[in-house]
């Protein structure tokens, strides 16, 4: 019987990579996808596209109302988007408060309930200074509450919790995956900027791969 897997999946191209990791591995993927309250939900139309195409099972669930809990980040807040390089001083505002836990939370009792063993999220490396929620120790911790919060134990596995987006990218290319149908930019107009430091990011590790970057620019 093939094995029952939640991917976290937000519809950027970390996440599609490890939704169509699971894939590779043979998994049964039910992806899930939150409406926390950001500024945008591109990324969440690019998410339906895809799971559309795949036929993969798909859940959007709206928890928006935690949106008034989780203030002081430019990701759900009227604050300006930073722009330039990816580093911790410069990324800060982007933290959603506990993000990471709750969305992990809801993604385990899912698992529960569809008899699913493991959750796959997309942290990796390059985001370990900045984002707390994505570090291994952070992983560890969650793993062992998972254990024993139910009666039925889930593993949460991030398969490129050591690795960075470059690497990413690159496993993405050797799946043959096409990113066209992915959204990284924090901004949420027609084009994505270029400018803001997760697009800077993207940017640079197709560069690193000697590719280009599918999706339009601004």
């Amino acid at each position: 019987m093939t094995e029952k897997v939640v991917v976290i999946y937000s519809g950027g191209m970390d996440s599609f990579t490890v939704l169509n990791r699971a894939l590779q591995d043979g998994k049964e993927v039910f992806s899930l996808s939150f409406d926390y309250g950001q500024r945008h939900v591109k990324e969440l139309e690019c998410a339906n596209t895809v799971c559309n195409a795949l036929g993969v099972n798909h859940k959007v669930i709206d928890i928006s109302a935690i949106n008034q809990l989780l203030a002081g980040s430019s990701l759900t807040d009227d604050i300006d988007i930073p722009e330039g390089e990816y580093e911790t001083d410069n990324m800060k505002s982007t933290v959603v408060p506990n993000r990471n836990m709750v969305l992990l939370s809801l993604a385990v009792a899912y698992a529960v309930s569809i008899g699913a063993e493991q959750v796959y999220y997309g942290a990796h490396s390059g985001d370990h200074a900045i984002y707390p929620d994505c570090r291994p120790e952070f992983l560890e911790k969650m793993n062992d509450v998972c254990k024993i919060a139910n009666y039925e134990s889930v593993e949460i596995f991030s398969p490129y919790l050591n690795v960075d987006k470059t690497a990413i990218l690159a496993d993405g290319i050797s799946m043959g995956l096409d990113y066209s149908n992915t959204w990284t930019c924090y901004n949420g107009r027609d084009k994505a900027c270029g400018k803001c430091s997760s697009c800077q990011e993207r940017l640079a590790a197709f560069a690193d791969n000697n590719q280009t970057d599918p999706i339009a620019y601004e």
